[in-house]
């Protein structure tokens, strides 16, 4: 009945105005039951409107979009993949849209790799029929809600002491950890309760760390094939939303599309959630996002200096290393702003021109990746490798790993920037009121903050980063949903592994005399363990036998002649 009302209401449209219907879209829906049905109504109603046909039959020539709704029969999860394959190759060019009811069996990674160019779920009447436009005009979009997973079954396996020692303090480190978020998210009221919860965010971050560093590696060489991971939980933890439109799959539309992202997770001063302390907490929120945002309008600019000239050219990763300076620079003058003015010393100084001759803003960052997948994929549309596989620029997983790219690239920039302002403040009492956060104020507090600094980049050059190198880990900040995060990403660095001095390949020397040792410690362990077994067991054991046999042996005979 359903599929007769939309056929009867397309054939009136088409009785009033044959051009007028010849010029509209035609979409094919493949949908079933009365949600099907009353979607291809209501997309016939609503404006733009669109040739909606819901039977082979029907179709004139090829439809310009294939719409696949599985509100009411979602099919099975392994099929999803081959079904979504067989469409695009029967209706091809044809863009499909995929959309999804709001309870569905998908897990987040399935959905992501689908080569379908447009996924919906929960759709509504707004964002429906602009993705329908975004995928007609050539783009594409993903508006994924996050739904929770369903739980995984899980089967607890005999557990060794190292193993449970590990798992037991991972518990309770995240179920602290999971209470300072609660607390950290509902905004404490007073500045000191909120300094108490980061340190203590801070120190649990830290035992992680620590407790990850006594039990894991030994873990990893000493036990069986089982991997070492993070305890299991009785629910998967729900997944973040996923929103990306892409309105052209050039490289121009992947740079509005990224640059928007961007922009509206550092409008509003991203919290610190990395688990590390970073210079750019000392400024103020709002100067925290005109830094970021500075940084990011900066980096389009360079992009577009980059395409004007030659992109295809092979010094593209020099060129981009020679501009950081005179990037940053710019950012940080668009920070202060050219007009302002503070009291130094009984008179007035410009603020931009002081913060400009005093920093030194030439030095590099040896955390950051190599620029070049970035700038190749931004500037030339080139595909992204990702996890041994080469994957297109308008593909969800490549655009959220150049995200996540360009987002580590801000915070990185911003972090030396703020170190350089946090230097001149140091000096400049009126800068700190202009620039840095009310309890800054205080020259005690400041200078703690700088020997903190200082302090955790030490161990991070002499100690983490030799163990990264080792364990071929580069740690990437994320900017997402208003807060710094920090995420491991592991690729091969053999090369920055053999650029190490000496006492940092000390380091890595230890970590690998423990990783070659593990297995005959373990092998001494254990036939120490078991000759103890054999002296309790054996020796000592049928010695107070024999002992106890005979004075029981007494005590019967004594009975015996009473």
């Amino acid at each position: 009945m359903g599929r007769d009302l939309a056929r009867l209401s397309l054939n009136s449209l088409s009785s009033l105005n044959p051009a007028a219907a010849r010029r509209l879209p035609q979409i094919l829906l493949l949908a079933h039951g009365l949600r099907g049905a009353g979607l291809a109504r209501w997309l016939e109603a609503v404006p733009p409107k669109f040739q909606i046909r819901t039977d082979f039959a029907d179709l004139s020539g090829q439809p310009q979009l294939v719409i696949w709704s599985l509100l009411d029969d979602p099919i099975d999860p392994a099929r999803i993949s081959t079904e979504v394959r067989n469409l695009l190759d029967r209706w091809q060019p044809a863009p499909l849209l995929l959309v999804l009811p709001r309870s569905h069996p998908y897990s987040m990674e399935l959905l992501l790799q689908l080569p379908a160019q447009g996924l919906l779920d929960n759709p509504d009447q707004d964002n429906l029929p602009q993705a329908i436009n975004t995928l007609l005009e050539g783009g594409r979009i993903v508006d994924l809600s996050g739904s929770p997973e369903p739980p995984v079954p899980f089967s607890h396996p005999i557990l060794g002491l190292g193993e449970w020692l590990l798992m037991s303090g991972l518990q309770q480190i995240d179920a602290e950890l999971a209470l300072c978020q609660q607390w950290l998210a509902s905004t404490p009221s007073s500045w000191l309760a909120l300094l108490l919860l980061q340190g203590r965010w801070r120190e649990l971050q830290a035992a992680r760390q620590l407790l990850l560093w006594i039990w894991g590696p030994a873990l990893m060489s000493w036990s069986s094939p089982l991997p070492v991971s993070d305890p299991p939980q009785a629910t998967a933890a729900p997944t973040p939303p996923v929103a990306i439109t892409l309105r052209q799959r050039t490289a121009e539309g992947l740079w509005e599309a990224l640059h928007q992202r961007l922009q509206q997770s550092s409008h509003a001063g991203p919290i610190n959630r990395s688990g590390q302390l970073l210079a750019l907490d000392a400024l103020k929120p709002e100067r925290r996002s005109d830094l970021l945002l500075a940084l990011l309008d900066q980096f389009g600019q360079l992009l577009a200096l980059l395409q004007k000239e030659d992109p295809q050219s092979d010094d593209l990763p020099q060129r981009w290393l020679r501009l950081q300076p005179e990037l940053r620079r710019a950012a940080l003058r668009r920070l202060t702003g050219p007009y302002v003015q503070l009291p130094f010393d009984g008179a007035l100084r410009p603020v931009t021109q002081t913060l400009d001759k005093t920093s030194e803003l030439n030095g590099d960052d040896p955390e950051l990746p190599d620029p070049e997948a970035m700038l190749t994929t931004l500037l030339q549309a080139r595909p992204l490798l990702i996890n041994g596989h080469l994957i297109p620029p308008d593909q969800p997983q490549a655009v959220m790993h150049l995200e996540m790219l360009l987002a580590n690239w801000l915070v990185r920039s911003a972090e030396i920037i703020s170190a350089e302002i946090l230097a001149t403040c140091a000096t400049w009492p009126e800068l700190r009121r202009y620039l840095l956060r009310a309890d800054l104020l205080p020259t005690r507090n400041l200078e703690r903050l700088r020997n903190q600094l200082n302090a955790q980049q030490r161990w991070v050059s002499w100690v983490s980063r030799p163990i990264q190198l080792f364990e071929s880990r580069r740690s990437l900040y994320n900017v997402t949903n208003g807060t710094i995060q920090c995420v491991d990403l592991t690729e091969p660095r053999d090369k920055e592994l053999a650029q190490l001095g000496w006492p940092q390949q000390l380091v890595t020397l230890a970590l690998e005399i423990r990783d070659a040792l593990g297995p005959q410690l373990r092998s001494l362990v254990k036939g120490l363990g078991d000759l103890v077994v054999v002296l309790l067991t054996q020796v000592l054991g049928r010695a107070i036998g024999l002992v106890g046999r005979g004075i029981v042996q007494g005590m019967g005979r004594g009975l015996g002649r009473s």
